[in-house]
């Protein structure tokens, strides 16, 4: 399935057998690395008590109820603006700001097509394959002006973070921005363009979102931490062990070789334990 897949979406043929570039070693991870923590990390829920332990509970979002069914989410007791998201796949999301203009009915529908899909079978992301799936309601987090805060994502290979992605305007002239841990702006891109006009801020307490990012990704080969930082409030969002499943063409072919370079396969054993792991401090 992967050979075919890859084939498609990359025109080329996947290497498994002496993987170089970021989406070879992201199919090579798919077969050959598992890890137990993986699939709890990867739940919208219960990754809430990874993250308890690891970093402590004061980075998570508010969270207003975890149900099983839509018709379990008691709408009238909820706030204002909240997020529904599922816990078993990528991009289950729905936003609502404003509840007094909520479809209940459109909202049904889409919930109960996620709990249709084992998001497994759509790129073979073991993590995904035994997650319950469950609709989980949290706060809608956004600044003085309404707007969503900045999406962090810290890139992490081994236990350290390597690239930090920065989305800029996702649901209009979408682009990104990528910067090194020293905060230096890089020009590199994946799937979209940046924009090198944009003079983005080095974030309030950067130096503590690299050391959560770190410490989240001490027992990973490889994960993207995703961190909200709202003026200074550092905010968990989620952990992504197969970014865009793997089958995203690169833009910048050097980036997707110098990425390549950062995930050590070498530490994954015959059985496909991360040997690589230390004790989370």
């Amino acid at each position: 399935f992967i050979r075919i897949k890859f084939l498609l979406s990359l025109k080329r043929r996947v290497n498994l057998e002496s993987p170089i570039l970021y989406n070879d070693k992201l199919q090579w991870l798919k077969l050959y690395w598992r890890d137990n923590l993986a699939p709890q990390c990867a739940d919208k829920y219960a990754v809430r008590d990874y993250i308890k332990q690891t970093i402590g509970e004061r980075y998570l979002n508010e969270l207003y109820c975890v149900v099983a069914d839509s018709k379990d989410i008691p709408i009238e007791k909820l706030p204002q603006s909240f997020v529904i998201k599922a816990t078993h796949g990528s991009g289950f999301n729905i936003i609502v700001k404003d509840k007094t203009k909520l479809s209940i009915e459109n909202i049904t529908k889409k919930i109960n097509y996620w709990k249709k899909v084992n998001y497994f079978y759509k790129g073979r992301e073991w993590v995904y394959k035994t997650i319950q799936p469950r609709i989980v309601v949290e706060k809608y987090l956004s600044d003085d002006q309404g707007n969503p805060p900045m999406d962090y994502k810290i890139y992490c290979f081994n236990g350290q973070p390597k690239l930090i992605q920065v989305d800029i305007d996702r649901f209009g002239q979408h682009k990104q921005n990528f910067y090194d841990c020293d905060w230096n702006f890089r020009d590199v891109h994946i799937w979209c363009e940046n924009d090198q006009n944009l003079i983005l801020p080095k974030p309030v307490n950067f130096d503590q979102m690299i050391k959560i990012a770190t410490q989240l990704s001490q027992s990973f080969p490889h994960v993207r931490v995703d961190l909200y930082n709202l003026d200074g409030e550092i905010i968990f969002g989620e952990l992504t062990f197969f970014h865009l499943n793997g089958f995203m063409p690169f833009i910048d072919h050097e980036l997707e070789l110098e990425m390549g370079s950062w995930l050590d396969l070498s530490t994954i054993n015959k059985e496909g334990e991360f040997y690589g792991r230390e004790e989370v401090k």
